[in-house]
C-alpha cells in the first residue's frame, strides 16, 4: 500500500494524480494505524513547518512514521514534508522537526530581495546531482533536467552526505534533495515538474534500499 499522508493540509490531489499516472494508486492515511500498513510512503508539503510537525506529533503519525522508516519502508518526502525531517525549522520561530536526517531548515538571506531575488524561490530550476558519490536511483532520472521549486526556506543537513543534489538561487546553494538509506526527501515538486517530476515518480516506486 503506497500511503499517501493526509495531515490536513497539503496538495494531495495532485500528488495522489502524479503517483497514479506513475502507475501507483496511493491510499490516504490519516492515522498511526493506516499508516503501519503502508508498503512505500509519501509525505508531501504545502503550508507552515510548526503546523505539519504538530499535525503529526497530535495524530501520533510521528512515531508510526519512525517506527516505518526503522523498519526500512521506502520514504518519499516533498517540499515541506522533506523539511520536516530534520531537527529543527527556524521558520517563524524555532520548532523541532523528526530528527530523521541531522540539520536545520533555514531562510534564504534577508538581502536576496535587494539583490534581485524574489522570496519565495518559485520556478524552474536545476537539480545538480551530487559529484563523487553514487548517483541516488530514484534521483537517476533528474540528470540534465529541471524542475519546479517553490519555498522560502531551505534544508542544511549537518552531515555533507546526506545532500544528494543541489541547486542555486541566485548565488547562493542549498540542498535540492536530501537522503540516506530508505529515505529520501526534495525541495522541488515532482508533480508539478512534469515529465521529470514523473520519471521521479517512477523510480521512487521501483526503489528498493
Amino acid at each position: 500500500m503506497i500511503a499517501l499522508i493526509d495531515y490536513g493540509m497539503g496538495n494531495l490531489h495532485s500528488v495522489a494524480k502524479a503517483l497514479e499516472k506513475a502507475g501507483a494508486k496511493a491510499s490516504l492515511v490519516k492515522n498511526p494505524e493506516e499508516l503501519r500498513q503502508a508498503t512505500r510512503i509519501v509525505l508531501p508539503g504545502v503550508g507552515a513547518f510548526r503546523d505539519c510537525a504538530s499535525a503529526l506529533t497530535e495524530t501520533g503519525m510521528d512515531e508510526a512514521l519512525r517506527e516505518k522508516i526503522a523498519a526500512g519502508i521506502p520514504f518519499l518526502g516533498i517540499c515541506l514534508g522533506m523539511q520536516v525531517l530534520m531537527d529543527v525549522s527556524y521558520e517563524f520561530g524555532e520548532y523541532k522537526g523528526l530528527g530523521l536526517i541531522p540539520g536545520v531548515v533555514k531562510k534564504f538571506p534577508d538581502n536576496h530581495p535587494a539583490r534581485g531575488f524574489k522570496i519565495p524561490h518559485m520556478g524552474w530550476n536545476d537539480a545538480i546531482l551530487a559529484s563523487g558519490i553514487e548517483t541516488h536511483p530514484v534521483l537517476a532520472p533528474l540528470a540534465a533536467q529541471q524542475v519546479y521549486f517553490v519555498h522560502s526556506y531551505y534544508c542544511a543537513p549537518e552531515n555533507p552526505a546526506h545532500t544528494l543534489a543541489a541547486c542555486s538561487y541566485g548565488d547562493y546553494p542549498f540542498a535540492a534533495a536530501i537522503g540516506r538509506d530508505n529515505i529520501i526527501g526534495v525541495q522541488f515538486h515532482p508533480e508539478k515538474s512534469q515529465k521529470a517530476g514523473l520519471a521521479l515518480l517512477e523510480a521512487f516506486l521501483r526503489w528498493k534500499p
